[in-house]
């Protein structure tokens, strides 16, 4: 699977979690340099506390698209360490 934003392929990996439609990449999948820290916090009932990253390629900044799971609860598990995209990033096969 590849996430691609403005043209960039920002993370790719054949093994990804698919949660809730979302796919969940390795967080190595993702090169540092595209991540750059948020302050944006969030809340999901059955999965915790959501973290997010401002995704930064050449110049341009998505904000808050990019999110991660620091310490899941137990029923998503499969997520810690991972990444998911949104905001305009593509994931294709």
């Amino acid at each position: 699977m590849k996430a691609i934003w403005n043209g960039t392929v920002v993370a790719e990996s054949d093994d990804t979690v698919v949660v809730e439609g979302n796919h969940y990449f390795p967080e190595g999948a993702v090169p540092r340099d595209y991540l750059l820290p948020s302050n944006t916090k969030s809340m999901c009932a059955w999965k915790g506390e959501a973290r997010y990253y401002n995704l930064f390629v050449d110049g341009d900044v998505a904000p808050d698209a990019v999110w991660y799971y620091p310490e899941p609860k137990e029923a998503a598990a499969q997520i810690k360490g991972r990444l998911a995209f949104g905001r305009g990033v593509k994931i294709e096969e």
